[in-house]
């Protein structure tokens, strides 16, 4: 059922993985950013938070509107409409102009990566979903990790070249999509209508209220705040404090890049396998508390360079883990589930840029002390967990 869709999906793919490239396209640049326009680090903080906020806001109301015009003109938009939020990015001048670039950004977000995985769902069996799901939750993760690496070469050539690459790509994205991208919604067929409907039917808030299911949410809330707490003031950090120029950065996040891709496509299921989701969660929120605190300590470039690499594999390893281990929690719960953890995700990246910003301004090693108590808090959070095992929930 998937072969005569597979140019739709592969199209799907591609557009979610350029909307995350632009998410990530900004981080290597807001030093620059920062020192050329006289910005503090809480507006640049508030910059970055913008786009996570509108994407939370716009989510929930855009999934209602795909439902009733269809998925492709939503992506279509969404894509034109990142497209515009780059282009007003490249060539903003002001705080209040970059700021609404963000929230157009955000709002395209919330028009394309939601949309692409319900398509992904329509246009695939029950037997071919999770495989598809997870092809789409692939790109975004790459998306993610190959962004700010991707930004710190083009800035080479000018600051503003990432972000006028991102708005032609996704424009010619935008026509590829509304070309090839066919909608196929009678690709389930009646018997898998109806064992989604008893499914979705079965779907509570209260099956899912167990004390490790809370405590897993929790670890979704605290590695998305670490995570962005951490990653959206680094640029900023590792130029302040160490000197890093545009080529140091664009290194470090290309090497991240590189070596995160290996973990998640290669050696993730390896190592799930070995030691098992809770053990892999319980190790990266140790290593990554750790090398947070050592990078307020580290006198020279490699240190810092060999701790954020080791922080952001454990991220990059962290969360998976985390959403591997809930999609066992119940099989009649996956929407309500999902929904729970992109929310969550959502929330922790428009509070841990604020946080960063703000304490920053204050001193510039509390967001990094403040990132490693909480993380190292999870840790300890994940021996009570690993006590009561996650039990499946028919």
């Amino acid at each position: 059922m998937m072969g005569k869709n597979k140019k739709s999906i592969y199209i799907l793919v591609f557009s979610n993985f350029l909307i995350c490239l632009g998410i990530g396209l900004v981080i290597p640049v807001t030093p620059f950013i920062k020192n050329q326009y006289h910005f503090t680090t809480s507006q640049m903080g508030v910059m970055t938070s913008l786009f996570a906020f509108a994407q939370f806001i716009a989510s929930p109301i855009v999934g209602k509107l795909s439902d009733k015009l269809g998925r492709k003109p939503v992506i279509v938009f969404g894509l034109f409409t990142y497209m515009i939020s780059e282009f007003i990015f490249a060539v903003a001048t002001t705080l209040p102009i970059f700021n609404i670039s963000r929230i157009i950004g955000g709002l395209s977000a919330a028009m394309v990566i939601p949309t692409s995985m319900a398509l992904g769902s329509d246009l695939t069996t029950l037997k071919d979903r999770a495989k598809v799901i997870g092809w789409l939750s692939a790109a975004f993760s790459g998306g993610l990790i190959l962004g700010p690496g991707l930004g710190g070469i083009l800035a080479g050539i000018t600051y503003k070249t990432p972000f006028w690459v991102a708005g032609i790509l996704s424009i010619t994205s935008a026509i590829f999509t509304y070309i090839f991208l066919k909608e196929d919604k009678e690709v389930l067929e009646r018997e898998e209508l109806e064992a989604e409907k008893k499914a979705q039917e079965k779907g509570s808030i209260r099956a899912i209220l167990t004390l490790p299911m809370v405590m897993l949410f929790g670890m979704i809330l605290v590695s998305s705040f670490g995570l962005q707490g951490f990653e959206s003031i680094y640029s900023i950090y590792v130029n302040q404090v160490f000197d890093f120029g545009l080529g140091t950065i664009a290194l470090v996040l290309t090497l991240n890049g590189i070596i995160s891709l290996i973990l998640q496509v290669a050696a993730f299921n390896w190592i799930i396998n070995k030691i098992g989701e809770m053990r892999l969660i319980s190790i990266a929120f140790l290593l990554s508390a750790v090398c947070v605190f050592w990078i307020t300590q580290a006198h020279t470039h490699i240190e810092v360079i060999v701790a954020t690499l080791i922080i952001f594999s454990s991220f990059d390893l962290l969360r998976p883990a985390i959403t591997t281990l809930l999609t066992k929690s119940s099989r009649s719960n996956q929407g309500l589930i999902n929904g729970m953890n992109m929310s969550l995700t959502s929330v922790g990246n428009v509070i841990g840029p604020l946080m960063s910003g703000a304490l920053m301004d204050w001193n510039t090693h509390y967001p990094y002390l403040v990132v490693t108590i909480i993380l190292a808090a999870s840790y300890l959070l994940t021996f009570i967990v690993r006590k009561h095992p996650i039990v499946p929930v028919e």
